[in-house]
This record gives C-alpha cells, sequence and structure tokens, in this order.
C-alpha cells in the first residue's frame, strides 16, 4: 500500500545506519486553516467542473467545517457527497486547474507557526510526511508547495478516459492513517518513538497514537478532551500568513508560468526562501513546544 499510495515529493531514501525519523502531519485545520479540497470549490466552478448549486453547498460545507470540525459521520457524508460530484471530471483538467491557482489559494491560508515546524523538522534531520483526507489532485502540490518529502492522500479510481468513475481507491482515513504511517516506518527505516504527529481532529488519534510525539493542533472539542485525558501538548496555531506578506519584495510568476511550473521551480524557490527568512520563526516555535 506505501508503494501505491505514499507518493515521494522529494524521495530522500538512501541507506541509514541509525533509525530515521519523521513528522506527520495532517493537513486542513493542522497546516492549512481551511478544507484543502473546499477551498478549491469557487475555481471549479469557474472551470466549468461543478454548477453555481454545487459550488454553494461546498462554501456551506466549508463554514461547517471551520466552525465546528467534522465528526465521523460528518465525514462519510462529505467522503460520499464529494466522490459523487467529481464523478466524470477530467483528472487533467482538476490538476491544471490546481496548479493555476494555487498559489492564489493556499499561500494566504498557510500557518506559520505550521511552516515553521516543517523547517525545524527539516532542520534536525526527520523526514516531512503529509497525511491527509483530501484528494491527491490536491494534496500532492500543496505538499509539493510546504517542501514535504511525502504525500499520502485519498486517490479516486480514474477510468481509461481519464475520468474520474466516482469510486474511491484508497480512502485516507482514520485508521487507515495510522496504518500507512506504520507502513511508511517499516519501509523507511522510521523509529515511530522517536517521530512526530499533529492533527486538529478526534478522527486522527490513530496516527496520533502510533507516534512517540503527539499533538493536538487547534483541537475540536473531542480531540481536546482526548488530549487532556492522555497528556498530549496542545498546540494554537493563529497566524496563516501569505508568501508575499512575510516576504513583500518577493515576485511571484505570472499565472502561466505557475501553471507550467507550479510543482517544480516555484514550490522550491518558495521552500529556500522561507527557510533562509524564517529559522528565527522557526526556533521561537520549537521553544514554545519544548517549555510544554
Amino acid at each position: 500500500m506505501v508503494g501505491a499510495y505514499a507518493r515521494p515529493v522529494e524521495n530522500h531514501s538512501v541507506p541509514h545506519s541509525t533509525p530515521r525519523t519523521a513528522a506527520f502531519f495532517d493537513l486542513d485545520k493542522t497546516v492549512i486553516a481551511k478544507s484543502s479540497t473546499l477551498t478549491f470549490s469557487k475555481s471549479f466552478y469557474q472551470g466549468g467542473l461543478i454548477n453555481r448549486r454545487a459550488a454553494l453547498r461546498t462554501a456551506y460545507t466549508q463554514f461547517v467545517f471551520l466552525v465546528g470540525g467534522a465528526d465521523h459521520g460528518q465525514m462519510e457524508r462529505m467522503r460520499e457527497y464529494l466522490s459523487a460530484l467529481c464523478r466524470g471530471w477530467d483528472v487533467a483538467q482538476v490538476k491544471e486547474i490546481v496548479a493555476e491557482t494555487l498559489h492564489d489559494l493556499i499561500d494566504p491560508i498557510i500557518y506559520d507557526e505550521a511552516a515553521a515546524l516543517i523547517e525545524e523538522h527539516h532542520a534536525a534531520g526527520r523526514d516531512v510526511v503529509i497525511v491527509s483526507t483530501s484528494g491527491a489532485e490536491v494534496v500532492e502540490p500543496i505538499g509539493e508547495l510546504l517542501g514535504a518529502d511525502r504525500v499520502v492522500a485519498t486517490r479516486m479510481v480514474v477510468g481509461g478516459d481519464g475520468r474520474f468513475t466516482g469510486e474511491v481507491e484508497y480512502y485516507a482515513y482514520g485508521p487507515t492513517k495510522a496504518q500507512a504511517v506504520r507502513e511508511l516506518a517499516a519501509s523507511e527505516g522510521y523509529d515511530l518513538d522517536r517521530c512526530y504527529a499533529y492533527s486538529d481532529s478526534a478522527t486522527d488519534v490513530p496516527m496520533l497514537e502510533a507516534v512517540g510525539h503527539p499533538y493536538a493542533v487547534n483541537p475540536d472539542r473531542a480531540l481536546r478532551r482526548e488530549a487532556a485525558a492522555r497528556g498530549w501538548p496542545v498546540l494554537s496555531f493563529t497566524r496563516p500568513v501569505p508568501l508575499k506578506q512575510r516576504l513583500p519584495s518577493l515576485s511571484m510568476p505570472s499565472r502561466p508560468v505557475l501553471a507550467a511550473a507550479a510543482l517544480t521551480a516555484a514550490a522550491a524557490t518558495a521552500g529556500l526562501v522561507w527557510y533562509s527568512t524564517r529559522r528565527r520563526t522557526a526556533r521561537e516555535s520549537l521553544a514554545r513546544i519544548q517549555r510544554i
């Protein structure tokens, strides 16, 4: 399963004489302030993939998700709705829309605290793995933008015509996330007792249980209770700051350039700039965690 679904964004797999470590991050409301899939609903509407009614429904779903999070039942209903919604979508068109709008939509909602932690984990020699229930066509380019080493995400079945059939091939949710973490640990040599995991949702308790250093980030009520009972640290991420605001002098490429290179040069350049200019923020974030 790992070979099929844990896609390397930038593969650093080399022989190691000592156990390796990793930091596993949920994406929505942990690294970014909204639902990654629902954030693109307006772009999908403008691209003709969904109608106005569907766009309004996804906007409402985003609002509910932001206000109260999503329990198991809500996540299942969301999965069924989105699976039916994307049936017949051209996969190449979806990827093109995501590439064209990635920076406009995702840059402004990346938590500064999460970006700093990602940098700090990399500086400590740990792999960074994004483990998200959202679809791979959305999560993989976001993972590259964030500088992640690997991505585990939900995958839909693609027919011979290059369109989604509406069926789910692999659902990265709940216990399945924990299974992916354990399988990655086995294949990559991670020492899970020394690994880290971050999530906002009680549905990710199995993933948090799988590592030695679990953290609840902006937790929903159920996860907050669970964290209190287990003595897990609770982090509050509150500063979504876009790249342009962090670095006013940074000149972002035009949309045609982003469409052609969002998954390569632009993402790599942004990651290097983040790392070189925000070490202080990273050190402060890690210091706050160590004091917990």
